[in-house]
C-alpha cells in the first residue's frame, strides 16, 4: 500500500509476529517507523489492507531482522532508518540504540549519561522518558530495554505486556 503524505510517498508493510501484528513504514530508502498494533502511530483499519505488493529492500531487511529477532538470535544487520523528531528525541533514541541486546538501563541512567554528553549537571529522567515514548521505530530502537529505577517495567508504548514479552525474547525464553 502506498499513502501520499505531505508530498512524499510511504509505504507500509505489515508482518505478522509473537507479539501481534506490527506495520513497517518507509519513505522508499529507509524505515521510518515499526509499529506494534495498538500503539500510538499504528496505521488504523489494517483489516481492509493488504500487505503492500511493493518490493522495498528496506522491509526484505526489517522482516529479516525481525525474523531473527523473534527467533531468539540477536540480530545483526538492521535496516536504514530514518526519522523525524526533535534533536534531543534523537538523541535519545540514538542512545537507546547502544544498549546491548538482552540487558536493561533505567531512564534515570539514560537521564545523567545525556546530561554528562550535553555539559549538564543533571536531567529529568521523565524528560527522557517522554523522549523514549515517542519513539517511531519500537524494538529496532530498543526502547522496551528501558526500565523503571526500582527494575520495574513502567511506560512502554505497546503495552507493558508486549515489553515482557520482547524482554522474555531477549533472555532466551519463547514467548
Amino acid at each position: 500500500m502506498v499513502i501520499k503524505m505531505k508530498n512524499t510517498a510511504c509505504f507500509i508493510r505489515f508482518y505478522d509476529s509473537p507479539v501481534g501484528r506490527i506495520a513497517l513504514t518507509s519513505d522508499g530508502d529507509s524505515l521510518t517507523g515499526l509499529y506494534i498494533k495498538n500503539q500510538t502511530g499504528y496505521p488504523g483499519a489494517e483489516s481492509s489492507i493488504n500487505v503492500s505488493p511493493v518490493f522495498l529492500t528496506v522491509f526484505k531487511t526489517a522482516e529479516r531482522w525481525l525474523d531473527d529477532y523473534f527467533s531468539g538470535i540477536e540480530p545483526k544487520t538492521a535496516p536504514p532508518i530514518s526519522v523525524s523528531g526533535t534533536e534531543f528525541q534523537k538523541t535519545v533514541w540514538d542512545r537507546l540504540k547502544l544498549i546491548p541486546y538482552g540487558k536493561t538501563v533505567t531512564y534515570g541512567e539514560l537521564a545523567a549519561e545525556i546530561a554528562e554528553k550535553r555539559g549538564m549537571k543533571r536531567m529529568s529522567a521523565q524528560a527522557v522518558g517522554n523522549a523514549v515514548g515517542k519513539n517511531p521505530v519500537s524494538i529496532i530502537v530498543p526502547c522496551h530495554r528501558v526500565i523503571g529505577s526500582d527494575g520495574s517495567l513502567t511506560g512502554y508504548n505497546g503495552g507493558l505486556e508486549i515489553k515482557e514479552k520482547l524482554l522474555t525474547v531477549e533472555r532466551g525464553e519463547s514467548i
